[in-house]
């Protein structure tokens, strides 16, 4: 019996060796990138301003500009620019530079005031005479040890050093150039190769883009297409915005250090709006400097107080005012991931990997939401969450941790309604907890767990009113943004809200509508849910195991409700129905029966056959629906049989 040894790997042999492969082929990249990083940070600069400077290309193109004009245009204006922002920076330096010796009294006598207050002498102070001390004997060895002698009989003879000194040529005229220009080569090679890559990149933009379309997948054009738009999308609003704003912030910086006398506030405002392109720490770098000289130029603490507050106020006004209305919900990148990238690529790069961090990573997660076997850099890197809202709900109901889930019902009603939340978010991860049920993944354990966590869940939505949130109210929260633009606009809340003390009775008593779950702890916890927003539609409304309403203590409160409302987590089983609506209709005949069957898959249920049941519902929504409107119509009647009119109006105004 022969054996084909490429059918005997098995499956979990396959694993190690992807994962070697893979592993191998990461090394490689990062050995590329680094040790091309001469090549490749001119061409991703290059790539990056050709992102930058297309709008300005199409903008003049639409007024009949030829393309190779516009793009030169363009290109040119752009690096006179950065000349001419590089020679102010250059020149502030140099006056700087100047004016430091003016500045040493006054860092002096600060120095002496923080010394006096410290009280003269201390440990530190100590200590830094011994660290003194010991630079000194590192430094000069020679100078402490003993002359080194020889023996001449009886008198020893003192061998003296010689002293000897190098003296080098006088430079000539080409070496005087060569040492002038060489530290100009490198910076100058790199801005001419960066300039003629734009120029190429902007002028040859279309025959670029059929290549990349070619080289990633022509036999899927839409994808393709769809990719390379949104990264061209992504990134231009990206690098535009960024610019607009840490320009303004730059701005606000140094007219603010101008208003305060820091001196040379225009480089300091340059360079804050520089650094801010880096993530996280850039704002703090660029303040460092100017809280350094308000230090050195002011004999007092005013100037250096000033500047420290106008930093903590335009930075948090930028950072969490402007940016969110700019840019939107988000960038498309997690703050883990910023912090990961800019990390990784400033060890490849150094400075310029700090800058090119986010932008890179931008390009990578529009990757992994196009390209399947990339998906893993959108899940690592993306802001979406890598769990779906209904999926979160679930798995903090089976750790019976109800306070995230909390958390992020909060985030979500700012936008919607209650009733959206129950049902797209609550209901479909109890779905989600049903399915592992049938699959035999869940057990009766773990599911009365789930049903108790509900129930503290909805003690925190107690004294909630189903309304739609107002206009200006939006949440910035990625998961509960996530489950926002998973539904539809048509799941909001469209019922009225009906003023609890006008309910006539049987609808007044506490549990006026009684919910009971069918089968499981999963229908007990999806009837929880239910009786809650009928609650938040001014409904009395409450909850009651199926066994003690038809055989224990809650066959009093079964008797005496307006409406029983079964439910069970999708279709449920025609015997379990049938079997639970004869048992409530003996106990309570005139009471009518309405049957949850809770599901998403747009199919309709009949009623069961040979049952009093009054209707089947699907949704949260219709059961709702049907509770309010019933007890509308009987609040009507007790309205018009009383002659004094006494009853308030029991609908409280909605808003659409």
């Amino acid at each position: 019996m022969q054996i084909d040894p490429v059918k005997s790997v098995s499956a979990g042999d396959e694993a190690p060796i992807r994962v070697a492969s893979f592993s191998v082929i990461f090394a490689l990249i990062i050995a590329a990138l680094y040790l091309g990083r001469e090549v490749f940070v001119p061409i991703s600069l290059a790539v990056l301003l050709s992102f930058v400077l297309a709008p300005a290309v199409r903008l003049l193109q639409r007024i009949h500009i030829p393309r190779a004009l516009a793009v030169l245009g363009s290109v040119g204006i752009a690096f006179m620019l950065l000349f001419v922002v590089g020679s102010i920076i250059a020149k502030q330096l140099n006056q700087l530079a100047g004016d430091l010796p003016q500045y040493q009294a006054t860092i002096v006598s600060k120095i002496d005031s923080v010394r006096g207050i410290a009280g003269g002498s201390t440990t530190l102070e100590r200590a830094a005479a011994m660290l003194k001390q010991l630079g000194e004997e590192i430094q000069h060895p020679a100078a402490n040890a003993p002359a080194a002698s020889h023996s001449n009989g009886d008198n020893p003879v003192v061998a003296k050093p010689l002293k000897v000194e190098v003296l080098q040529p006088d430079p000539g005229a080409l070496e005087n150039i060569r040492v002038l220009i060489a530290p100009l080569i490198s910076p100058l090679a790199t801005t001419g190769i960066i300039i003629i890559f734009v120029v190429f990149i902007l002028i040859q933009r279309e025959d670029l883009r059929n290549r990349l379309i070619r080289l990633f997948g022509s036999n899927d054009l839409q994808r393709t297409t769809a990719a390379l738009d949104d990264a061209a999308s992504r990134l231009s609003k990206l690098f535009l915005n960024q610019l607009l704003i840490n320009s303004s912030f730059g701005l606000a910086i140094g007219i603010g250090l101008t208003t305060i006398g820091i001196p040379r506030a225009i480089l300091w405002g340059i360079l804050a709006a520089v650094l801010r392109f880096v993530p996280y720490i850039g704002s703090l770098i660029a303040a460092l400097f100017p809280l350094a000289l308000a230090l050195a130029v002011d004999p007092g603490w005013s100037m250096l107080i000033g500047t420290l507050a106008l930093f903590l106020i335009v930075e948090p006004v930028v950072g969490h005012v402007v940016e969110p209305m700019v840019y939107g919900r988000s960038t498309g990148l997690s703050p883990v991931a910023v912090v990961l990238s800019a990390t990784f690529w400033t060890a490849l790069w150094g400075p310029v990997g700090l800058v090119l961090a986010t932008p890179l990573t931008v390009c990578l997660v529009v990757l992994g939401r196009h390209v399947e076997r990339l998906a893993f850099l959108d899940v690592m890197f993306g802001d979406r969450p890598a769990l779906s809202p209904p999926e979160i709900f679930y798995q903090r109901m089976l750790a019976g941790d109800p306070t995230e889930a909390a958390e992020m019902a909060e985030e979500f009603l700012k936008e919607r309604s209650l009733s959206a939340y129950m049902e797209e978010v609550a209901l479909r991860g109890l779905l989600l907890a049903k399915s592992d049920c049938d699959r035999g993944k869940l057990n009766n354990e773990r599911m009365e767990r789930i049903n108790t966590t509900v129930e503290a869940l909805c003690e925190d939505f107690a004294n909630l009113e189903d309304r739609i949130p107002d206009a200006g109210s939006s949440t910035n929260d990625v998961e509960a943004v996530a489950a926002l633009d998973a539904m539809s606009q048509t799941s909001m809340q469209e019922c009225a809200i009906l003023d609890r003390q006008s309910l006539p009775a049987p609808w007044s008593a506490d549990r006026a509508i009684l919910c009971l779950g069918g089968a499981s702890p999963l229908d007990d916890a999806a009837a929880a849910l239910l009786a809650q927003l009928l609650d938040a539609h001014g409904l009395n409304a409450g909850t009651e195991r199926l066994g003690r309403a038809i055989r224990g203590p809650g066959v009093g409160a079964t008797r005496d409700s307006a409406v029983i409302f079964l439910s069970y987590l999708g279709d449920g089983k025609d015997a379990q129905i049938r079997f639970a609506v004869r048992q409530l209709g003996r106990l309570a005949p005139n009471v009518p029966v309405l049957v949850g069957c809770w599901s998403f898959d747009g199919g309709e249920r009949s009623p069961v056959q040979g049952t009093p049941a009054y209707r089947v519902v699907r949704s949260f929504r219709e059961g709702t629906a049907y509770c309010v409107r019933h007890a509308q119509a009987d609040i009507e009647k007790v309205i018009s049989l009383d002659p004094t009119g006494s009853f308030s109006s029991p609908i409280t105004a909605q808003a659409s």
